[in-house]
């Protein structure tokens, strides 16, 4: 899936399931949709955020990763850590696209 096909309904309709990021060695790692913002209207823009929950004992750094989706397909996103909780740590993807027919 290309990265301009992520809308934030699909998103939203596949909140709190399961994102595996490949690693070179070993099963890939998982992190969970757990949060999908409202969309906001910027001029001619449509902005929203996706937050993940990783792992409590594997950090991400901030950096574009490789996901896969068994139902919205493979794409790269660029997470950001934004917390660590208890339950693990927090990612963030920001996105911000020009509407199309404004």
């Amino acid at each position: 899936m290309a990265l301009e096909d992520l809308t934030r309904d699909g998103l939203a309709e596949n909140l709190n399931t399961k994102f595996r990021l490949p690693v070179a060695e070993g099963e890939p790692l998982e992190i969970e949709l757990i949060e999908v913002s409202e969309a906001r209207r910027v001029g001619n823009s449509e902005q929203f955020a996706i937050v993940f929950r990783g792992a409590p004992d594997f950090f991400l750094e901030q950096h574009i990763y490789h996901l896969e989706h068994e139902r919205l397909g493979a794409c790269d996103l660029f997470l950001v850590p934004i917390a660590r909780e208890e339950d693990g740590f927090r990612y963030e993807a920001v996105f911000a696209r020009a509407l199309k027919n404004v």
